[in-house]
């Protein structure tokens, strides 16, 4: 199956899910008055799907390679900061290990990415 849009490409739909995830935490009380913490990890969320979007038109898998490894990044800045809200006890263990292996997942999908991409150069 050829993928022809950035939507149909399944780390793409995770990482929706996970920033509207990341947006609705971002909102409880405590966090959402966080300012910095809140902005930084909406912000890469954000970029983890954007990354992937923006690969995807970039032309050559060489491209689309480059722009998956920011994506990658952003996902572990994204578990980082779940760190942070966890020790700042904006969120509990349960969110924070729900959210953590969600990334792990988009994580794994845009490292298999990757490797094909690498792979038909």
């Amino acid at each position: 199956m050829k993928i022809t849009r950035f939507e149909e490409i399944e780390s793409w739909k995770e990482a929706r899910i996970l920033t509207a995830r990341v947006y609705s935490l971002t909102a409880e009380k405590k966090f959402s008055k966080d300012f910095g913490l809140r902005d930084q990890i909406q912000r890469a969320s954000v970029s983890i799907m954007s990354n992937i979007a923006e690969g995807f038109d970039g032309g050559s898998h060489k491209a689309f390679a480059c722009f998956l490894t920011y994506s990658y990044r952003s996902a572990s800045e994204v578990q980082s900061l779940l760190y942070v809200a966890l020790d700042s006890h904006y969120i509990e263990e349960t969110i924070f290990q729900t959210n953590f292996n969600h990334t792990l997942k988009i994580k794994r999908l845009i490292g298999g990415m990757i490797k094909y991409l690498r792979s038909t150069n």
